[in-house]
């Protein structure tokens, strides 16, 4: 059956058991396999969703409201795109924790490749907001601080983006094991190293991140005004909720790739598994949250939002008022 087997079964990180040990043989995972093939879908369902609802509105907001010659609106433009990229290749994860892999070679490919698109020009993107509020404070009188190195940025992000996840997409296929299909890498080198890069790209990031918000953060203490570091406090805010859900993830896939004692011990691999579960749905849900920052943190973003609802529902209050009016109308004309 497929739920006896969706142990051998992920995502990007593919920990399809190629050789499995005669230990995690007598391992038994049905139940936990058997909480993810219920849970797993319903959460993603609902990540898509508000995904898509958060997401598509800031790219509204944005085109009607914003100028797209600051910078920082090109990011937040660019990663609103991330996170629908990302977002787009969830609803196969959830059909594949249900029914095995349904959707060919040509899905398999795609749908990694989309994820790590997402997964990251996400990662740059807030980086390189990041460095741009660091030179805006601490380096204010600069030409990085007036962004003219960083206005090809964008382009250079999706193609490194790009060039990354297509990597991982092309040795992608389609494997049969026990009657069901598993989207999963043609090789166990391919599937470690592919962690292991995105365990140190990660790390790398934290880094940089790290560095520029202390150094921020002792210039914005020595300062006697914060208003003009709104933006910080946004960039900030959805950096530290990204790195909030996706450091436990890396953690415990990097945990997970181990095979010495006491990981292949089989209480210590359930242990992992539930985690893996459980930090993957948080990390995975970083893309409904970005919208939900630009709302409650960023003040034009909470004022364009309450311009859109106003519009809206005063286009329905007009339009309930003349269907009022004409229902009126008609039952005094029928009186005659």
């Amino acid at each position: 059956m497929i739920k006896q087997n969706l142990n051998n079964m992920t995502d990007e990180n593919a920990t399809y058991d190629y050789n499995q040990a005669y230990e995690d043989e007598l391992c038994r995972k049905e139940e936990v396999v058997k909480i993810g093939s219920f849970v797993i879908p319903i959460f993603f369902t609902a990540v898509v969703v508000l995904s898509c609802i958060g997401n598509i509105l800031v790219l509204v907001m944005l085109a009607l409201y914003e100028s797209l010659k600051s910078l920082t609106n090109v990011f937040i433009l660019n990663l609103a795109v991330s996170d629908l990229l990302f977002t787009f290749g969830l609803p196969f994860w959830a059909s594949y924790y249900i029914w095995g892999w349904t959707f060919g070679e040509v899905g398999c490919k795609a749908v990694k490749f989309f994820f790590y698109v997402g997964f990251y020009s996400s990662v740059l993107f807030l980086t390189l907001m990041t460095v741009q509020r660091y030179m805006a404070v601490v380096h204010p009188l600069s030409d990085w601080e007036r962004c003219r190195g960083l206005s090809v940025s964008p382009f250079i992000v999706w193609i490194l983006s790009g060039t990354v996840a297509l990597l991982g997409s092309l040795h992608s296929k389609v494997m049969t094991e026990s009657e069901s299909l598993y989207c999963e890498y043609d090789s166990i080198e391919w599937r470690s190293g592919i962690a292991y890069f995105q365990n140190a790209f990660f790390f790398i990031a934290f880094l940089i991140m790290g560095y520029c918000y202390g150094r921020m953060l002792r210039t914005i203490t020595k300062s006697r005004t914060n208003k003009r570091h709104k933006t910080v406090r946004l960039i900030f805010c959805i950096a530290l909720v990204f790195f909030i859900g996706w450091a436990p993830y890396n953690i415990v896939m990097f945990l997970k790739s181990l095979t010495f004692h006491p990981f292949t011990d089989c209480k210590v691999s359930i242990s992992l598994e539930y985690a893996y579960y459980a930090c993957r749905m948080i990390a995975f849900s970083h893309c409904c949250l970005n919208p939900v920052f630009y709302v409650f943190v960023g003040v034009k973003f909470r004022n364009h939002l309450k311009m859109i609802l106003q519009k809206i529902f005063q286009k329905k209050k007009n339009l309930n008022s003349s269907q009022t009016r004409l229902a009126k109308n008609q039952s005094q004309g029928s009186m005659y």
